[in-house]
């Protein structure tokens, strides 16, 4: 008989550790404890940067040895006899067996976007601690865990949108509004982080020309893997890096040459050239530019975390930054305002826990996956690594003395234009940095100011630069590696917004689908088109607006971006912990259970107060009035330069405003629906079937490594 969801679990053989085994575990045990004691019991003393470095890896190592191993020997249970929906439903252009070295790749490269980038050097306002904890804790007990069991359910159900199999497995009531409330979330997530990319390249021709190098790059690597030298994956990885590093050189003479005009965009034309691509890349065979391109950018990533942490542990930078501020407890930062809890756990959002993974989870990656095994390698696997991504954003951020980091984030209106009012300001605020010290920070990477450069990208940029310099090259090399680690920042978030759009796409698909069937199938052309050009068109307009909003695009959709995310992983581990309900699993439903009581207390607590806040500063309706009522009075409040920006930000308030309600709303259809779901299910045990596909057996060799999910 074949295996089914409903089958009752064979129990794993017991294995015993060797005794080398245990003395490697307790050691990694021992270092893990000691750093995390030194961060801890620290009291106004400086510690240096090592030591967050030791305690996340020592607890990633031993959370993927152990608990990912227990999620899948105990709770998922997969079968490498068993034929994956790549395998069953090839297809050559969305289902495609791929090697699991380069979806690794390319997981890792759709899920690791703006968000552990960004957030940490956000949240650093509230100190390096509580951040760091959450990034660590929220990682291992959740946002893997979220990723893994989407990316296994999904795969069941022939890759599925996660949308999708909320209607197909909670019902027509919660899957409807799982439906609007996934999509809508996705465009604004896309929106946001294209948003980032379009700040970052700005008036960067070396980042432009770079980044946009790796769309010809990757268009080779695909026709060399699959047309010219089908499965010579080396290969094409050593030409790939080659011509990556080639590109990274090549915008620095560019930079310097007649042809920095060519790539000097403003962010209008770059919004527009994001448009373009995102459509390119959702509509072409995933092996010709999409898999190898997040495939390239991965070496890029991973070398360069690898290389900054190597340059932690040999520079040793102090961490300036408190462990924790005196804005984590009074909410008046002025990077962002509001109070630890809710708005640290959503400023962090990817690096800890992401709802934008359960669409990767339930998109690309299922169609594409060889064998169930290895849901442990790349659901659980490249989680960790974006959660070190999220550590070395936050210990660039906190090396920074605070009033260079409070000069770099605070607003605008708060600044101003010079290093005069940028020192007046900042020392306002608590902290000391001299119109020369700005002055000269910003002559040293190379950029006219370093005033008000919110976003994160620049600060981590600038943080990245001092810590490079002071291992590979000196002061002298500094203004390299800044504009080195702009590129990186676009090229790392680029890869999130075309794998993005191709999900959407299929969110789309599915959605009208149940409306007229043609446009459900993945593999009609008129359906591939029309879906695309929505889809891009939508996220477009958020990138629009974001680029020229007054208030700073970053500064004003983040918090949207923050909870509409935390908001999806509720969405995630909804139908997660309701299909193990669903499968007769529910001795083990805490495993997504836990998580999902807490991210829902979070968020909605977060969207509550941007809803109901009187704060300006906070809420958005609040925001929104504010500007309203002086806009009525013909008054212009800074940073707005006219009437136009001043009738930009209330508008844009509004939509923030109706948004956040609107999903607080669908989500909450979904939770209270699911839990009607699991109800009845425990009731009734069997009663409600699953919709997993059925068994096939697989024709795909598997190797002793894929097949085993043992130690």
């Amino acid at each position: 008989m074949p295996e089914t969801a409903l089958k009752a679990p064979e129990k794993p053989a017991k294995s015993r550790m060797s005794p080398r085994s245990v003395l490697l575990w307790a050691t990694v045990s021992v270092l893990g404890a000691v750093a995390w004691g030194v961060l801890a019991l620290s009291r106004g003393e400086k510690i240096s940067a090592v030591w967050l470095v030791v305690a996340a890896l020592g607890s990633y190592a031993i959370a993927y040895r152990f608990y990912s191993r227990f999620i899948v020997r105990r709770v998922l249970r997969p079968d490498d006899r068993r034929a994956t929906p790549a395998e069953r439903l090839e297809d050559g252009v969305d289902f495609q067996p791929t090697d699991r070295r380069v979806l690794l790749g390319h997981h890792f490269a759709a899920i690791a976007g703006a968000g552990p980038l960004v957030g940490p050097v956000l949240a650093a306002q509230m100190g390096y601690l509580p951040g760091t904890l959450w990034i660590v804790a929220g990682v291992i007990f959740a946002g893997a865990v979220q990723d893994m069991v989407v990316l296994f359910l999904s795969m069941r159900r022939d890759g599925t949108s996660l949308g999708q199999m909320a209607r197909d497995e909670i019902g027509r009531v919660g899957g409807a509004a799982a439906l609007v409330a996934v999509f809508a979330i996705m465009i604004i997530l896309l929106g946001v982080l294209a948003l980032v990319v379009v700040n970052a390249l700005a008036h960067s021709p070396w980042g432009t020309f770079s980044v946009a190098m790796t769309v010809p790059i990757a268009l080779f690597m695909g026709f060399w893997m699959h047309r010219i030298r089908p499965g010579r994956v080396v290969e094409a990885s050593l030409i790939g890096v080659a011509l990556l590093l080639l590109a990274i050189v090549g915008g620095s003479w560019v930079q310097n040459s007649s042809l920095a005009s060519t790539f000097t965009l403003s962010p209008t034309t770059l919004v527009f050239c994001l448009i373009g691509y995102g459509f390119v890349a959702s509509v072409l065979p995933v092996w010709m530019l999409l898999a190898p391109r997040d495939y390239l950018s991965t070496f890029m990533k991973i070398g360069t975390i690898a290389l900054l942490a190597a340059g932690v542990v040999v520079a040793a930078p102090v961490l300036h930054a408190d462990a924790v501020s005196k804005f984590a407890t009074s909410g008046a930062g002025p990077v962002f305002a509001g109070s630890l809890f809710p708005f640290l756990f959503i400023t962090i959002a990817c690096g800890a826990l992401s709802g934008f993974h359960a669409l990767v989870a339930s998109g690309t990656t299922p169609k594409l996956i060889e064998k169930e095994s290895q849901v442990r390698m790349i659901g659980y696997g490249a989680m960790l690594m974006e959660s070190f991504v999220a550590i070395m954003a936050l210990i660039a951020a906190a090396t920074l003395e605070p009033g260079l980091y409070y000069a770099m984030n605070a607003p605008a209106g708060l600044l101003g234009t010079t290093a005069q009012s940028a020192s007046h300001a900042v020392a306002g605020l608590g902290f000391t940095i001299t119109p020369e010290q700005l002055t000269h920070a910003a002559g040293a990477v190379e950029e006219q100011t370093l005033i008000a450069r919110s976003g994160g990208a620049p600060t981590l940029a600038v943080g990245m630069s001092e810590i490079f310099s002071g291992v590979f090259g000196g002061t002298a090399l500094k203004a390299f590696w800044y504009h080195f680690a702009i590129m990186f920042e676009a090229l790392f978030i680029l890869t999130t917004v075309d794998a993005g759009t191709r999900v959407g796409r299929f969110m789309l698909q599915d959605m009208l689908g149940n409306v007229w069937k043609p446009v459900g199938r993945v593999n009609w052309k008129p359906g591939i088109w029309l879906c695309s050009g929505l889809v891009v068109a939508a996220w477009g307009y958020f990138l629009y607006t974001g680029a020229t909003d007054p208030l700073g695009g970053i500064n004003q959709l983040f918090p949207l971006f923050g909870i509409a995310n935390q908001l999806l992983a509720a969405i995630a581990l909804a139908v997660c912990t309701t299909v193990l309900i669903k499968s007769g699993r529910l001795r083990w439903a805490w495993v997504t259970g836990v998580p999902l009581a807490w991210v829902t207390a979070v968020t909605f607590t977060a969207g509550w107060q941007k809803i109901f806040s009187g704060d300006p500063k906070v809420g958005f309706f609040a925001q929104r009035a504010k500007y309203a009522d002086a806009l009525h009075a013909g008054q212009v409040l800074p940073p707005a330069k006219s009437l136009d920006d001043m009738h930009t930000v209330v508008t844009n308030s509004t939509v923030d405003g109706v948004l956040i309600a609107l999903f607080l709303l669908l989500v909450a259809a979904v939770i209270a629906n699911a839990a009607l779901v699991c109800v009845r299910a425990v009731r009734r045990p069997g009663a409600l079937p699953t919709t997993e596909a059925p068994y096939v057996e697989s024709r795909i060799d598997a190797t002793p490594e894929l097949v085993e999910v043992g130690p």
